[in-house]
């Protein structure tokens, strides 16, 4: 095979790879390692053995690989703008089950071109997915039920334009319960050993359970500012690149957000409605400031800090609690900056007591992290822990996957944290020298009206509506492209996509503290 290699020092992003004539790619970076040492960390080598491993539709004699335009320069490995060809491959098969978990086809030109036919892997114990036209997922397939909507999110007017998308429905015919047979995945079973949240069976109680409809709402609900792409990727990260586990994990999580903790309400009544509502257990949270978001580290990670010491369990119910969790997880992700994708967790145990130790909601932590937030937390740093905790962390740590373990590191003096956080923006409370402490602004009246305004609402969500389907017509025409073109093309709708959230954020999400102090900035 030959190849061409062009780069350009101090940044990665003009790096080039032109590869001629094969459609099995073996290489890798060792030369511009030893010229530009700082690649390393962000592109690590890639070599696949054989043509096995790397299943591509047929491909041109020129393959261009290059970091789409509006991608940061420093995005780590497995992002989008950073990713492999197989790594970019498992993402095209993921995206290939999801859209048929949506029912969502093909456009009617892809559909018609010759392009589209005999291009994909077949099935293969390794993960790979099986030809569009040979996964069974359609709702016509198991029956439909009724969609619910929410927010109208992907309400379209053009209901002419749905119906060439869609399959003839018998409107008298029976509509039997969806099931899990056409999409359980052959590698994660109820049994699996490592399926320790049960999420195999969530997956399948999310098929019989949820529409198509409702999964796609649901994960276009979970989008929010995110790149489309980042999002699948987060879950294909977490399950090694496994795709059918990551699809298994990925509707989970969606069952869980819609049906289980209802996200999106929580988002959408914020802390106007639980003082509207007496919802004491939630606000007293808020108010004291038990986690607050506040600063970077040296990676610019958003820094969440826990103070334990004011946690008393009988102050507020494991619901209030858990709802709290969510809140600010959904929070932080609004303060994440790309390239940075992660939060940085900050346990400060000064002044801890038994008096203050409850398991139930460092499991639900646990739990959001590790099945329903993937790859979402950069470090947990634990500080200033006592001799006492020692036991509590001989516990905890049975709990945790060695992913997530090893990103907790204990700090037991200020100089111990200034290897994760700059000592000039560490503030007071933790020993450095900035003069902050957390205090709540409460609700400003009227902050959030426009969540009454269902009109202009309906109206941007119907904007955005045709803008997720235009992506999902760009995600087809990728999944059977091998162009550069059509990648950028699907990079920049998504662009747009969130452009548009920044607008329509204000009608779906209340005001929090952190838009009050400005800590949160989307634009």
């Amino acid at each position: 095979m030959v190849y061409r290699l062009k780069t350009v020092f101090g940044r990665f992003s003009p790096l080039r790879i032109v590869l001629r004539a094969s459609p099995v790619l073996l290489f890798t970076y060792s030369d511009v390692r030893n010229s530009q040492a700082r690649l390393k960390e962000f592109h690590p080598s890639a070599a696949l053995a054989s043509s096995t491993d790397l299943r591509f539709p047929p491909c041109p004699d020129f393959i261009a690989l290059t970091p789409p335009f509006d991608m940061p320069h420093d995005q780590a490995p497995g992002r989008p703008g950073n990713l492999t060809p197989e790594q970019e491959q498992r993402l095209k098969e993921l995206w290939t089950i999801v859209m048929r978990t949506f029912s969502v086809s093909p456009p009617p030109s892809l559909l018609e071109s010759s392009t589209i036919t005999n291009t994909m892997s077949t099935t293969s114990g390794n993960g790979s997915a099986a030809p569009p036209s040979e996964i069974n997922t359609d709702a016509s397939a198991n029956g439909e039920k009724s969609k619910k909507k929410r927010f109208g999110i992907l309400k379209r007017k053009d209901k002419d334009k749905d119906k060439d998308r869609e399959k003839p429905k018998d409107a008298a015919a029976p509509k039997p319960s969806r099931t899990a047979s056409t999409l359980s995945s052959p590698t994660i079973g109820a049994d699996d050993e490592n399926d320790k949240y049960g999420q195999s069976k969530q997956f399948k109680e999310a098929l019989a359970e949820m529409t198509p409809e409702e999964l796609r709402i649901a994960f276009w609900s979970m989008v929010k500012a995110d790149h489309p792409d980042g999002l699948l990727l987060r879950f294909l990260r977490a399950r090694k690149w496994d795709v059918q586990k990551a699809h298994v994990m990925m509707v989970s999580t969606m069952h869980w957000r819609l049906k289980e903790m209802d996200v999106e309400a929580i988002v959408f009544k914020g802390e106007g409605a639980a003082l509207a509502e007496h919802d004491e257990g939630f606000l007293k949270q808020v108010r004291l400031g038990k986690s607050y978001l506040h600063g970077r580290d040296k990676v610019g990670r958003p820094i969440c800090t826990v103070r334990a010491r004011l946690h008393r369990q009988g102050d507020q119910t494991e619901d209030a609690l858990n709802r709290y969790t969510v809140y600010v997880m959904e929070t932080a992700r609004m303060c994440l900056k790309e390239p940075v994708d992660t939060a940085t967790v900050l346990f400060d145990l000064s002044q801890f007591s038994l008096a203050n130790m409850d398991y139930a909601p460092v499991k639900f932590m646990v739990k959001c992290f590790e099945a329903h937030y993937p790859e979402s937390l950069g470090i947990c740093l634990v500080y200033k822990a006592p001799w006492i905790f020692q036991g509590i962390w001989n516990i905890i740590k049975g709990w945790l996957d060695p992913v997530v373990a090893s990103k907790i590191h204990f700090a037991r003096t200020f100089d111990d944290m200034t290897e994760f956080i700059d000592r000039d923006v560490l503030w007071k409370e933790l020993g450095g020298p900035v003069e902050w402490e957390y205090k709540y602004l409460e609700p400003i009246p009227g902050e959030d009206d426009l969540l009454k305004d269902t009109e202009t609402r309906e109206r941007l969500l119907e904007v955005r509506a045709k803008l997720i389907r235009e992506y999902e017509d760009a995600t087809w025409t990728w999944i059977y492209s091998s162009s550069s073109e059509a990648q950028n093309a699907r990079h920049e709708v998504a662009k747009r996509l969130r452009q548009d959230y920044v607008g329509l954020d204000p009608y779906l999400r209340a005001r929090t503290v952190y838009d009050r102090v400005n800590y949160i900035q989307l634009n």
